[in-house]
This record gives C-alpha cells, sequence and structure tokens, in this order.
C-alpha cells in the first residue's frame, strides 16, 4: 500500500532542511495607520516594509468609497451573469489607462498570465515563443502549457534574443515574453530595444507591466507610458493588487485579441467573473492614479531617502532605478532568522525571500518603501538593520 501521508511530511521535512520552509505571518490591517499591520499573535502594532500595496491605494477614501453600493458576489462566469456594470466600466478604464482599444479582467495576475500566454500559443499556427530567463512563474506556466517551441534569452540580454530570432524563419510568428520591472532585482527592461527586434524579426511583444503599472508614467501605466511605448507593445498585463491596491489582474489590446482570449481561453471561460465590488474598488483606484500624481511623487522621496539611509550605514543593496530595494543575503536560514528578529525585537515586519522565488545563494529582503513611511520609520528601519545583521555576522552591515 501507498502512505500518502509519508510522502507528504517527507517533501515537507525535505523543504524545511532545505531552510525554506515557509510560515506565514497573522496580521490584521489597521484602517488609516498604513503602514501599520497588527501582529494578531501579540497584538502589538508592526511597521511593513515589504507589502505591494506600494502607494497605499487600498486605504484610499475614493477606493473606500466606491464600494458602497456595489455587491460582493459576481454570480457566475462572464458567460452566465459575472459581467456586471462595475467589470466593464473597469475593462473601459484600463484599456484607457493604457491607450489600447480592449482590456479583459481575470480574478488575478498569475492567471492572466498563464491563460493568455497559453490561449495565444494555442491560436496562432506554428508560434514560436522567446522568453526571459527571469519571466514570473505565470509566465513560464503558461508558456509551457502552449506546447510551443520556446527560446529563453539571458535576462534583458537584446543581443542574446537578437542571435534567438535570427534562428528562426523570420516568416514564422514570434512572441516576446518579458516584464517591465522584475520584482525580485527591481531592473527594467530595455523595452524600446526588445520592440525594434520584435519589429524586425516579424514578433508581437507581451509584456508584464504587474510592478510598474501605476507607478509610473504620466497617468500610471506603467515603463510603456513612461517611456512612450504604449503603442509599440501588442499585449500589457497588468494587476490591480499592488499598486492599485485592490485584487485582480489584467490584459489590455487590440479588440481582436482581447475578444479571442474571451471567447477561447479556458481559465478565463470557466472562472467565475471578478467581484462587482472588487471592480468599483479598482476602477475608483484607477482613476484616481491616472490624475493625481502624489502619491507616486511621494513614494519616489520616501524611496530615494531609504536608499541614502542605508547606504549611510553602510548596508549593501542592488542599486536599481525603481521603488524596489533587494538586500542580498544569500543564506536561507541566516535570512530567515533575521526577519524574525527584525519583527520579534525591533517590530519591522520585512518577510525573507528564499528559492523558488529566487535562486538559492541570493535568499534576500524586498525592501518596498511607500508614501506614508515617515522620517523617523526609516532611521528605525536601517538602524535596526544594522542590530540585527551584527547580531548574526552578516557581512553586508559592513561599516560597523
Amino acid at each position: 500500500m501507498v502512505d500518502y501521508e509519508e510522502i507528504f511530511l517527507n517533501k515537507i521535512k525535505n523543504i524545511k532542511e532545505e531552510g525554506r520552509y515557509r510560515e506565514f505571518t497573522h496580521f490584521a490591517s489597521l484602517p488609516g495607520r498604513l503602514p501599520y499591520i497588527m501582529d494578531c499573535e501579540k497584538s502589538r502594532e508592526v511597521i511593513v516594509w515589504c507589502s505591494n500595496n506600494y502607494l497605499g491605494m487600498s486605504q484610499n477614501e475614493n477606493v473606500v468609497a466606491a464600494i458602497q453600493n456595489s455587491s460582493i458576489g459576481a454570480g457566475g462566469t462572464r458567460n452566465i451573469s459575472g459581467t456586471t456594470k462595475e467589470v466593464v466600466e473597469l475593462e473601459q478604464s484600463l484599456a484607457c489607462l493604457h491607450n489600447k482599444e480592449a482590456a479583459l479582467t481575470f480574478a488575478c495576475g498569475y492567471l492572466a498570465n498563464q491563460t493568455t500566454l497559453s490561449t495565444l500559443s494555442s491560436i496562432i499556427p506554428d508560434v514560436v515563443i522567446f522568453s526571459d530567463e527571469k519571466n514570473h512563474s505565470s509566465m513560464i506556466e503558461g508558456i509551457k502549457s502552449g506546447k510551443r517551441p520556446k527560446h529563453i534569452f539571458k535576462h534583458n540580454n537584446v543581443d542574446h534574443l537578437k542571435q534567438l530570432l535570427k534562428s528562426v524563419d523570420k516568416k514564422i510568428p514570434k512572441i516576446i515574453a518579458f516584464e517591465s520591472i522584475y520584482s525580485m532585482d527591481g531592473d527594467i527592461a530595455p523595452l524600446r530595444e526588445i520592440c525594434d527586434l520584435a519589429d524586425q524579426y516579424n514578433a508581437i511583444t507581451y509584456l508584464d507591466e504587474v510592478h510598474a503599472v501605476g507607478m509610473y508614467g504620466l497617468h500610471g501605466g506603467g515603463i510603456a507610458e513612461k517611456e512612450g511605448l504604449i503603442d509599440r507593445v501588442t499585449v500589457i498585463q497588468g494587476t490591480l493588487s499592488k499598486a492599485f491596491g485592490v485584487m485582480g489582474g489584467y490584459i489590455a489590446s487590440s479588440k481582436s485579441l482581447v475578444d479571442v482570449i474571451r471567447s477561447s481561453a479556458p481559465g478565463f471561460i470557466f472562472t467565475t467573473a471578478m467581484s462587482p465590488v472588487l471592480a468599483a474598488a479598482a476602477k475608483a483606484s484607477v482613476e484616481h492614479l491616472k490624475s493625481s500624481n502624489f502619491e507616486r511623487e511621494k513614494q519616489k522621496q520616501v524611496v530615494k531617502k531609504v536608499k541614502n539611509s542605508l547606504s549611510n550605514m553602510g548596508i549593501n543593496f542592488i542599486p536599481t532605478e525603481t521603488h524596489i530595494i533587494p538586500i542580498i543575503i544569500g543564506d536561507p536560514e541566516l535570512s530567515k532568522r533575521a526577519s524574525k528578529l527584525l519583527f520579534d525585537e525591533h517590530g519591522i515586519y520585512v518577510q525573507h525571500i528564499n528559492y523558488p522565488t529566487v535562486p538559492k545563494g541570493t535568499e534576500r529582503f524586498r525592501i518596498t518603501p511607500t508614501p506614508y513611511h515617515t522620517d523617523e520609520m526609516i532611521e528605525h528601519l536601517t538602524e535596526s538593520l544594522v542590530k540585527v545583521f551584527v547580531k548574526l555576522s552578516i557581512s553586508i552591515a559592513c561599516s560597523c
């Protein structure tokens, strides 16, 4: 007889021995108190420094007010009863944000990537996929399930991408899939150069902007808007769960491409529609950030202050041009212990990031400042990091 429980227990045992067993932190939100959260186990307030709620829009008064007259559940898939007024208006707002003909919402960004890439792969005859080696798991899974030939190009390396494109007949359809901002390193893709190669080698472009929408560009349209390249990107995929502070994912593209995904993608057709209350909140957030630059500018100021403070305290981090500040520790057990010490002794929540989210040996903290982190909080963070790193003999606290 097969002992299934033994299989499961051994798998967990292996994960724990590798130092990458993950434990969830149980907390409650504190309305109006960002970036504080309530530690439910100890009934105390702690400061979050690793949230994807980049601009604090989850508690924006316009977003909160927008949900008052919406129902909770969608009631079914889009084909049955889920095409609510709120979802339709949200999609119109997103299409406008990205200057595209149409947009389509999904339950989450992962599903948007996985099902769109899989469907595009299945409906474009003989298509070949070109994927950045650091693309998100959702993109990788979508490409895999499409079961088409694929080439992986070195991260943000346009020369390698060009070599791979040249190896395939120009007449064969191609998709270049990449991200604008890579969440773990905080670096930006060479969008213009990739678009140039797409034009040269008869490819369409699929751009994941989940860590950029709301954050960059005059209206929060992402890096493509910031660099004036929206019209050159075939598909823009985004999320409503990060800078927009709500939940959900979407794509924006031509009317025909969106229509074919709507009509063909199992991950869309057979999934319950986005909740009307979430759609109403998301639309309010998108519309607010189209016209308000306050949150983006304030956040940039805080990011700069954090980077300066870390540098002044001798804490090494990956220099980026974005809001993401990675601090490499390089050891799963040390990063876990450092995270726990920060939480237990200093009231700071910075979740350690380990494999499989990042490669083994590059375990890290990922600091993401918001507009609501104060100068006092920044000083507290850097001083606490130094104390913890010294206590654990982590060498990146090099000035101490």
